[in-house]
């Protein structure tokens, strides 16, 4: 099992050990105090930690996460992390996100499309790590574009979901796809899939090349 980063330990919750940070609740998710349970079913990256991935992440490392949704994976990171700049296409779950923002004073949302990072590249400074899980076609591409962000010794941890490639391909081909495609700007360094917590999805880890 890999180390967890500064700022995420195994609680105690109902007699189960789980993930937690300390931080506000958002999603209503237990709490132990000011820890909080960090479901990895409703959080790829907290599957990628369960699931003993090597993701490099560290306690105050400057974090750009895209596909922040409603908040409920990126106010996590934003517990432990440093600077952590939060990309949200849909006006809808970014209302949610900024609740969860208001009490995490290093966690920035941004109404962008991560698709489209010439958009918010004024905005956003050199980062250690881009988590990334966005539910759109050309995941990777998403990745590629976004590489210009990354420090060089930084890293790329990214959800990639077979399904919104391709709903009938086979998930194990949709993935060699798009690794591919990833290994034109970054160094694939583990991929693994992350059932049983989400059905068709792998977890990657990259270095910038």
């Amino acid at each position: 099992m890999s180390e967890l980063p500064d700022g995420v330990e195994r609680r105690q919750f109902d007699g189960e050990s789980r993930l937690a940070t300390r931080g506000e609740p958002v999603y209503g998710e237990p709490t132990d105090g000011e820890w909080r349970a960090w479901d990895a079913r409703r959080s790829k990256l907290g599957a990628m930690l369960e699931t003993g991935m090597e993701t490099g992440l560290v306690g105050g490392g400057t974090v750009l996460y895209l596909g922040a949704a409603a908040g409920t994976t990126v106010s996590h990171v934003a517990d432990f992390a440093g600077p952590t700049y939060a990309v949200e296409f849909a006006p809808r779950p970014t209302r949610d996100l900024l609740d969860a923002a208001e009490p995490r004073d290093r966690l920035f949302p941004l109404l962008k499309d991560a698709r489209k990072p010439e958009t918010y590249a004024h905005v956003v400074e050199p980062v250690d790590v881009i988590v990334q899980d966005v539910a759109t076609r050309g995941q990777a591409k998403v990745a590629n574009a976004n590489a210009q962000f990354l420090d060089g010794e930084g890293r790329l941890l990214a959800a990639i979901k077979a399904r919104s490639e391709d709903v009938v391909a086979d998930p194990s081909e949709v993935f060699e796809r798009e690794l591919a495609t990833l290994r034109d700007s970054y160094e694939v360094l583990e991929t693994r899939r992350l059932e049983p917590f989400h059905d068709s999805h792998l977890g990657v880890v990259a270095r910038p090349r």
